[in-house]
């Protein structure tokens, strides 16, 4: 890995109100989307000679143009003033559009169609890769289709990017609450219920957010009160976010068949690893199969302790199944969370997380004091090589709720890092509590800092189109699933999570834990499979009642009955960028149980391994096919059998 002497993105002063926000968003991205037209202009009228600097050339009118949708799609999800955001938003349509064009350029088809890819091209391996996946892209984009196709092709674009923002913006907006009572909410932990006095009306406001949402139907005694909290969470976005899905199905599926592909879900499996849609519902099925003797032993055991309170119950509603599940785990399992989480401060945690992280990747995280940020709770840290001390890239944690922010936990990008152009930058957004956390959400701090490590040091390749997290879609969770074993190891744990006496967590409540998280994971496979089947089903059948359909694919897949009343889909944000591949999920975590299979659990930073994973499979970003990067790894290609086996234990 070559460093080269550059410097991070210049961000707006810290003290620099909306208007000024506002305005640095517009001229980057006009900038940015002049130097990308300018560029390709060079190529409509000049090209160069040689296929290499075609190729060149195209990639940097790329990197102009991700730098412009990236900065559009974080700012549209995390700045707090709604003007800044919408601005943001505007710059993100004009890269759609923009991609758009381009695609649809037959000008441009005809000279990357026409340039020399033979062995007296020049071109080595990631050139030539480069080259036939540039020559994929404009077949998908149907710019050998008609004028009038070409056109409408052209309005379906940009109106489906137009849905998908609308349809994120809804689901972040709509924070719901449930007002109560503060005697109702016995059960819940000392420190959560410090946090959240009563009103002057005498009475307790809960809303939606994780904090809030994920406690609420874990520990209150109250049945009703955990009711409301499921209705209202699963009711987020509904009705608004329901036509607009339709008309994104819709969308999709026209545009699938104009360019010559039975449904959306074809058009879009062609360029993931699994190949070809109806190995989808196939795939899920088989992970059905496996997880069903799991899913029984397990909810039976769920079932037993509900009825010891409800005699006559035939099955554990899903208002009752967090608590109960927590009641299993607490009695049966010796796990009880509320313990568990005193372990678990924020602050701590962070701490730890970079410590683990950097010792394990060979980094180190210098943290940028006064960094310029969009917003206070955001923490800025420069990332470097712990032995030669180069600069890797920056990143910024941005980890609690607020108005405005995005709801759930992801990796954004702020810039792709290229060889000898610009450095990596990427932006941890998630909701955590400011003090004690869920171990669950431990886990999830892991897993998404997977994909930011992933970002920072995949971001050194020599092309744009090959930066960072680039592989194919359905492999990208597996290094951040992977990642989220070493916050179960105990002599991890205890190295950051102490109480607040500063005792370490024993060892032997983190065995209880593991046996505590193994339990469950029968039925947790088959909700994901659930969720898997909706985002395949809705985009391959477009259903004239979505919930109806929602409730057969539920019955048939998930352990939970439905809750008559809810809409859960229309607030499924990965129905938007996931849009019918959310197996995905599943689909990396077959591939990193196999990952981790090469790491010794007696030592997990045996620094031979731990060095070989960050440069074969981490580093490459998608400069190879995921597959091959994991032969390359292991030293064989993916099985099934680590699942499997993980699965049936």
């Amino acid at each position: 890995m070559t460093v080269e002497n550059l410097v991070p993105l210049s961000l707006p002063a810290r003290d620099a109100d909306a208007a000024g926000w506002r305005a640095w968003v517009r001229d980057r991205a006009d900038s940015g989307l002049a130097r990308a037209q300018e560029l390709v202009e060079g190529l409509r009228t000049a090209p160069p000679s040689a296929t290499l600097d075609v190729l060149r050339q195209w990639d940097r009118a790329g990197l102009e143009l991700g730098n412009v949708a990236a900065l559009g799609s974080l700012l549209g999800n995390v700045h707090p003033d709604e003007g800044v955001r919408t601005t943001a938003e505007e710059a993100e349509q004009d890269v759609s559009r923009v991609v758009t064009a381009l695609g649809l350029d037959r000008g441009l088809f005809e000279l990357f169609d026409g340039l020399d890819g033979g062995p007296d091209a020049g071109l080595d391996a990631q050139a030539t890769r480069l080259l036939a996946k540039v020559r994929r892209d404009f077949a998908r984009s149907g710019v050998d289709r008609d004028d009038a196709t070409r056109e409408r092709i052209s309005a379906i674009n940009e109106r489906m990017t137009e849905i998908d923002q609308e349809f994120g913006k809804v689901i972040r907006d709509d924070v719901r609450t449930v007002r109560v009572a503060p005697e109702r909410l016995a059960g819940l932990p000392a420190d959560w219920l410090e946090a959240h006095p009563a009103d002057d009306d005498g009475l307790v406001t809960v809303t939606t957010d994780y904090p809030d949402a994920v406690p609420t139907r874990m520990f209150c005694h109250d049945a009703g009160v955990r009711a409301d909290m499921l209705d209202a969470f699963l009711n987020r976005g509904w009705p608004a976010t329901e036509p607009l899905l339709r008309e994104l199905f819709d969308l999709r599926h026209e545009l699938a068949g104009l360019v010559g592909f039975a449904d959306w879900a074809a058009y879009d499996a062609e360029v993931k690893m699994i190949g070809e849609g109806g190995a989808i519902p196939a795939f899920i099925d088989k992970i059905a199969a496996l997880a069903q003797e799991p899913m029984e032993r397990d909810l039976a055991v769920v079932l037993e302790r509900y009825r010891r309170d409800h005699p006559d119950a035939e099955q554990v509603p899903a208002t009752d199944a967090a608590y109960y599940e927590e009641l299993v785990r607490k009695e049966q399992l010796q796990v009880d969370s509320q313990r568990v989480r005193t372990y678990f401060a924020f602050p701590k945690v962070r701490e730890g997380l970079l410590a683990v992280t950097g010792r394990l990747f060979g980094l180190r995280y210098d943290e940028v004091p006064g960094a310029s940020v969009w917003h206070d709770d955001v923490t800025v840290y420069d990332v470097a090589d712990a032995e030669t001390g180069a600069a890797l890239g920056r990143i910024y944690l941005d980890l609690h709720p607020r108005e405005g922010k995005y709801k759930h936990a992801a990796q954004f990008t702020l810039t792709d890092g290229v060889a000898g152009q610009q450095l990596p930058e990427g932006v941890l957004v998630c909701n955590f509590s400011r003090g004690l956390m869920e171990h669950d959400h431990v886990v999830t701090l892991f897993h998404e800092f997977g994909h930011l490590v992933h970002h920072v040091l995949g971001g050194h390749v020599d092309w744009a189109r090959f930066a960072g997290v680039a592989t194919e879609w359905d492999f990208v969770e597996a290094p951040s699933q992977m990642l989220e074993e070493w916050a179960w190891d105990a002599d991890i744990l205890r190295s950051f999570a102490t109480d607040e006496s500063g005792e370490p967590i024993p060892a032997e409540l983190v065995a209880a834990m593991r046996r505590s998280d193994d339990f469950g994971k029968g039925y947790l496979a088959r909700v994901q499979m659930f969720y898997a089947s909706m985002s395949y089903w809705f985009h391959v059948e477009r259903p004239g009642d979505l919930t109806a359909r929602m409730v057969e694919l539920q019955g048939r897949f998930s352990p939970w009955p439905y809750r008559e009343g809810t809409h859960m889909f229309a607030s499924f944000g990965h129905l938007g960028g996931y849009s019918s591949a959310y197996y995905t999920y599943m689909w990396s975590l077959v591939i990193a149980k196999d990952l981790f299979s090469a790491f010794d659990a007696d030592d997990l930073f045996a620094p031979d391994v731990a060095r070989r994973y960050r440069d074969r499979v981490l580093a490459p970003g998608g400069t190879r096919d995921a597959a091959d990067l994991v032969a390359d790894f292991l030293g064989r290609p993916y099985t099934f059998d680590s699942y499997a086996e993980w699965l049936a234990r």
